[in-house]
């Protein structure tokens, strides 16, 4: 071991690389709760959980890469984005767990959340006012009923790791439980629509696409203020705010 690896680090939580092994620290003790429990529960792969001394939880590092990152490039094959399709299609098939997660959030409570933010980002004048008003309107297709699904919450590129072309493990389930299966796809294919079509021939059912469209906007309208306050960038290249302009 030749150095600490800062993974992630703002007020919330701080993930730390050290050799194989991932340390998380997490204000909420109930997120961190609920990341055991799911990879306890969930059927695909997950990282081994080395020990946990509230509030902090170690974690074995999983073989592989990722397939990428937002605003980046995929450093996946086709092949690849269809073997995590069918792992989120096995993950979408499983029991139910006991509790909702950041994919079944109430549609009423959602939408005022919404609303709110985009009143906030235009009248901060962090995002021009027909951009946030079209990309609320493509948003209210993801504000419906949805049949309940055993959802990861937090389905970005970054959190899946591939060797070849299988899938070896996901990360960072403190997000997960009963939700919607369509906002997992619009977050796992999030500035990478390239791929869109590889990731639904693994999944390998009919979905509507109006939805992705939808929670990409959801997402990136909720995340720009929080990112950008908190040390982030939604402004590069690929990022939330250009996901925002390809709705225009």
């Amino acid at each position: 071991m030749d150095e600490v690896e800062v993974v992630v680090a703002h007020s919330e939580r701080a993930t730390l690389r050290v050799g194989d092994v991932f340390v998380k620290v997490d204000a909420d003790q109930a997120r961190t709760d609920v990341e055991v429990e799911a990879m306890s529960l969930a059927p695909v792969p997950t990282p081994e959980v080395l020990w946990r001394e509230p509030p902090v939880l170690a974690i074995a590092a999983l073989p592989g890469t990722t397939l990428g990152r937002l605003g980046g490039p995929s450093t996946g094959s086709s092949a690849a984005w269809a073997a995590a399709g069918a792992a989120i299609r096995k993950l979408h098939d499983a029991p139910l767990p006991p509790w909702a997660g950041r994919a079944g959030r109430d549609i009423v409570a959602l939408a005022a959340e919404l609303d709110e933010e985009c009143e906030s980002l235009v009248t901060s004048g962090l995002l021009p006012a027909d951009l946030v008003a079209r990309n609320r309107r493509v948003a209210e297709a993801a504000l419906r009923p949805w049949p309940l699904a055993f959802t990861h919450g937090d389905l970005q590129i970054a959190h899946v790791f591939v060797e070849g072309d299988e899938v070896t493990g996901i990360i960072d389930w403190s997000e997960a439980g009963r939700g919607d299966a369509l906002y997992d796809l619009a977050t796992f294919t999030l500035g990478h629509e390239e791929h869109l079509d590889d990731v639904l021939a693994g999944y390998g059912t009919d979905i509507d696409l109006d939805v992705i469209h939808a929670w990409w906007s959801v997402r990136s309208l909720l995340a720009v203020r929080w990112l950008t306050e908190h040390g982030f960038d939604p402004f590069a290249p690929g990022c939330e705010v250009d996901v925002l302009r390809s709705r225009m």
